[in-house]
């Protein structure tokens, strides 16, 4: 239980600690706190089609933030993924749509995030949940149209 109130405590802080928006961090913001994920972009065909495959473990800090060129309809499927996801799908302003809780390990299902999707946060399974992170939060990142953003980088 310490170990999983150290790690929560370096991925919560208040929103004046955080520094300008960075490519490698995104912060998320829901009705009760800020949260900031250290993430892998994939913003190609390449690094998209490849995701988090073949990880054997993810920090309680860290994700992958899936961008696409323009909004979108966008389903992600497990195969070849070791560990539970949480995926987070929001639209060009970066709010929250849909979240798809505890993707499991190499299942092929299609999980759809919905027409409109411009970003996918994944993070461990469980951890949005446990965090609050659901429809209408708002992510902050470089990524999303500033001139759409509900919560434009600084």
């Amino acid at each position: 239980m310490k170990a999983i109130v150290f790690v929560l405590s370096l991925i919560l802080a208040p929103v004046s600690a955080f520094a300008a928006c960075r490519a490698d961090q995104v912060e998320v913001r829901t009705p009760a706190q800020t949260l900031r994920f250290h993430v892998e972009v994939a913003d190609t065909v390449q690094s998209r089609a490849e995701g988090l495959m073949f990880r054997e473990h993810l920090s309680q800090s860290a994700g992958m933030l899936f961008v696409y060129d323009s909004p979108q309809a966008a389903s992600f499927w497990m195969r070849n993924t070791l560990i539970p996801l949480d995926m987070v799908f929001t639209d060009r302003t970066g709010t929250v749509q849909h979240v798809h809780h505890m993707a499991k390990p190499h299942d092929e299902t299609p999980i759809p995030g919905g027409d409109g999707v411009l970003t996918v946060l994944e993070i461990n399974g469980g951890l949005a949940r446990r965090l609050g992170v659901e429809e209408g939060a708002v992510l902050r990142h470089p990524a999303i149209p500033q001139d759409d953003a509900a919560w434009p980088c600084e």
